[in-house]
């Protein structure tokens, strides 16, 4: 059934929901990535706690004026509203109060979750509340979405999509260096409302799909992901975007193939599970990576305090330097170096000797920094330098069998 689910084979509900859950992907991976890449993470926690009001607020008014309180894009418009006045509550007491932004994102999100949970309270003492479903906009709920549902998702992730591309350049410079971008010209303070008006965007459409709770998740997760794989802005917003995107098309494709599992936190699950592959096995930046660099740094050091002992004919007793030294046939097994051994153990020696000299001459200041007791001389001196020295510190001397 998962397989015909991936192949949108399940039904019509089923294959709206993916789409609109992988459009919604993709368009909050790449907004969070600038949002990641600025350190701004946590405004996006309070701008979809503040949606809650507006749901509320908007399905009373809706009744109140004899509407259907279920209309998808009447409950987004409020929560919208309701999202802008916590975003620039949030702003307000960011710039003109002692607050540091931390502390104005957890009044804010705390405010407007607790007034979004009274509205929301007294609605089902109403007798309206339940049957409007509003508590399927905590957690996300995609169960009977309409064809009219999927398209207010998909344009709004479409539309977010488009903005982003328009305004990657200076979103990027303001994320990386907002001094620099400053310089050039670019408004700091509009380009950051620009970018917090696309969290809102996206974080009002998510709403449906993931709640208002999960869609933090959706918009941080793919960008960290992404990060662990790329050192580059462009393939960090791109790889991002597809990380999203397939964590929402995967996670819906699941909801769907088995009973009564809640499509939203399925897709923040899915990709948890993408980061935690990431963390693992990025080449660059992974644990797995970094395990391995450990290990041939930790072998590199022992190959070459063996040297170093062999050059100074000083007994060797830890195993791993043993191991190292006869894999590498520098060490017979009785523990007489070989022919290869004894020069690799006078170079070694001598290196010592040049490292020495260099980081005791002011002279060499610049290279005399770059040494870790591993690296070659010879990539860091030219072969004019390493003769003067030579000269000063005199013939290599031969290590005994």
């Amino acid at each position: 059934m998962l397989f015909d689910a991936l192949l949108l084979q399940l039904g019509y509900n089923a294959t709206l929901v993916a789409i609109g859950a992988t459009l919604l992907g993709v368009s909050a991976g790449i907004t969070g990535t600038f949002l990641f890449l600025r350190k701004r993470a946590l405004v996006s926690d309070a701008v979809s706690h503040a949606t809650l009001p507006g749901v509320g607020i908007a399905f009373l008014v809706m009744v109140a004026l004899g509407g259907d309180g279920r209309n998808l894009a009447g409950l987004l418009l409020g929560s919208a509203i309701s999202a802008g006045i916590g975003l620039w509550c949030l702003n307000w007491l960011t710039r003109n109060t002692r607050l540091a932004e931390d502390a104005a994102i957890g009044a804010v999100l705390s405010v407007f979750f607790g007034f979004g949970i009274v509205i929301l309270t007294v609605i089902q003492t109403l007798g309206v509340g339940r049957q409007a479903g509003l508590e399927g906009f905590l957690l996300g709920s995609t169960a009977g979405m309409l064809w009219n549902d999927a398209l207010v998702i998909a344009g709004g992730g479409a539309a977010a999509l488009l903005l982003i591309v328009l305004m990657r350049r200076p979103m990027t410079m303001v994320a990386f260096d907002p001094e620099y971008a400053a310089a050039r010209g670019i408004s700091v303070s509009r380009i950051d409302m620009a970018m917090m008006g696309l969290v809102m965007a996206v974080t009002v459409v998510g709403l449906k799909i993931v709640g208002l709770i999960l869609i933090v998740a959706l918009l941080i997760i793919p960008a960290v992901t992404a990060r662990f794989w790329t050192e580059r802005s462009d393939l960090v917003v791109l790889l991002a975007g597809v990380a999203g995107g397939v964590a929402a098309y995967v996670g819906a494709a699941l909801s769907a193939s088995a009973p009564n599992l809640p499509t939203g936190p399925i897709i923040v699950l899915v990709s948890f599970a993408l980061f935690a592959l990431s963390l693992l096995f990025a080449p660059n930046r992974g644990v797995l990576a970094a395990v391995l660099r450990h290990i041939r740094f930790q072998r590199q050091v022992h190959l070459r305090q063996g040297l170093l002992a062999v050059a100074q004919e000083q007994l060797i007793y830890e195993p791993l330097t043993l191991r190292l030294l006869r894999r590498h046939g520098l060490l017979r097994a009785d523990g007489v170096p070989t022919e290869k051994g004894r020069a690799r153990a006078a170079k070694a020696l001598r290196d010592e000797h040049r490292w020495a000299l260099v980081r005791s001459d002011q002279s060499h200041e610049a290279a005399a920094a770059m040494y870790d007791g591993l690296r070659d001389i010879e990539t860091v001196l030219t072969a004019d330098q390493i003769r003067e020295i030579d000269t000063l510190i005199g013939g290599p001397k031969e290590v005994s069998a």
